[in-house]
């Protein structure tokens, strides 16, 4: 029988960290929820049966009091989930405010390397290995005007992935990430709803011909995290219907 697992999702409170919980539950292993927003991380929490802690990851101290939290209250960390992420940032390269590009790279990039850090250290400090699993996008290597920001950051999560698994190998840490195409999230879906011409031009560009299901992420983070990808890391594993193919 598979030894349970202590896995904590950031941005726990959202569609995609909410599913990867789901999944991770189902395979019999204790999850924990963080996010900033500590009324949406407990309500998600408690509907599907998690644990929930409140952390905003672009504060380093904020992020080593949460993993005291998770280790007093549940156990140390086992699986990190690095899932939280804003995509509140638009606008072309001549028109971006330099602030507004900011504040997506301390979440985005700072925040998961806050969470790394602060996890890789306490793995090695266990000398049992583990797991860290970064959301990403196929945005940091195929481009969409208007979302740089936002891809940029993206594109910089991959890189933290190869600097950090080439660093922890040596301690039995794999680290990868999962880099979806556009996900059908409840807040996408009212953003795009069924027949509209956005939701349209986005499946266009999909050789499957559909939006990504959370239900279609979900899983590869937790192959990733398992024993059956123990021989994997430093990959950025594209779940997108084909969409960098064309």
């Amino acid at each position: 029988m598979t030894e349970s697992r202590t896995v904590l999702i950031t941005g726990g409170a959202g569609g995609i960290g909410r599913g990867i919980a789901a999944a991770f539950l189902e395979a019999g292993d204790r999850v924990v929820l963080a996010d900033v927003d500590e009324a949406s991380v407990t309500s998600a929490a408690a509907e599907i049966g998690a644990a929930a802690v409140v952390v905003d990851i672009k504060d380093a101290a904020a992020v080593a009091r949460c993993l005291e939290q998770v280790e007093r209250e549940h156990g140390a960390v086992d699986v990190l989930v690095n899932n939280a992420g804003i995509l509140s940032v638009h606008g072309s390269v001549t028109e971006l405010d330099a602030d507004a590009y900011r504040s997506i790279i301390d979440v985005n990039i700072v925040g998961t390397f806050n969470m790394t850090q602060a996890v890789a250290k306490r793995l090695i400090a266990r000398g049992r290995g583990g797991a860290i699993v970064n959301i990403s996008s196929i945005g940091g290597r195929q481009p969409t005007p208007g979302m740089g920001a936002y891809e940029s950051s993206k594109a910089a999560v991959d890189s933290i992935t190869r600097w950090a698994a080439i660093e922890l190998a040596g301690n039995g840490i794999r680290v990868n990430a999962v880099a979806p195409g556009p996900v059908l999230t409840p807040m996408l879906a009212m953003g795009m709803p069924e027949g509209s011409p956005a939701r349209a031009a986005w499946t266009s560009r999909i050789p499957l011909g559909k939006l990504a299901d959370v239900d279609d992420i979900a899983p590869a983070v937790v192959f990733l995290a398992g024993a059956s990808a123990g021989h994997i890391t430093g990959v950025s594993l594209a779940v997108d219907g084909g969409q960098l193919l064309t």
